[in-house]
């Protein structure tokens, strides 16, 4: 497993709940794009339509350098291969209990390109900071336990 891009973003600003992989539907310029170039998926979220399918919104691909009129849109909706079940769980979920979805890392799976998606619940500003607080304690205690 080849990982090509990670939401680091995701873990500070969600809890993350519980995760899947799913499958992704690219085009021929767009995996060229992404062995050249990588991916950004700081903005990108999924989106589960009333058919219950899923679409990957907001990621960006750039485009091939050698690609021509046959090029792809850098931000174009990817559709998400999942099973049913896992469709039905999700979307039930997000229901329920106001989640959002989110990708957190895109990698190879021998040939093919595997999305995670985690099902999140948003963090309030307090929370990250105290997130932030406890990092930088334990830095601290690290700090003093080496030089003691």
């Amino acid at each position: 497993m080849k990982v090509i891009n990670i939401n680091k973003k995701a873990k500070y600003d969600y809890y993350l709940l519980d995760t899947f992989e799913a499958g992704i539907i690219l085009k021929g310029t767009e995996i060229k794009a992404i062995r050249q170039n990588g991916i950004n998926l700081k903005d990108a979220y999924v989106r589960i339509n009333h058919n219950l399918e899923a679409y990957l919104l907001n990621l960006f691909i750039p485009l091939y350098e050698n690609g021509n009129r046959f090029n792809h849109e850098e931000r174009r909706e990817r559709k998400l291969l999942l099973h049913k079940n896992e469709l039905k769980k999700i979307n039930q979920e997000v229901k329920e209990k106001s989640l959002t979805i989110i990708p957190t890392k895109i990698y190879f799976s021998k040939d093919l390109v595997k999305v995670e998606i985690a099902l999140a619940k948003g963090k309030k500003n307090y929370d990250k900071r105290e997130v932030l607080k406890a990092k930088d304690t334990q830095r601290h205690i690290q700090k003093v336990l080496k030089n003691y």
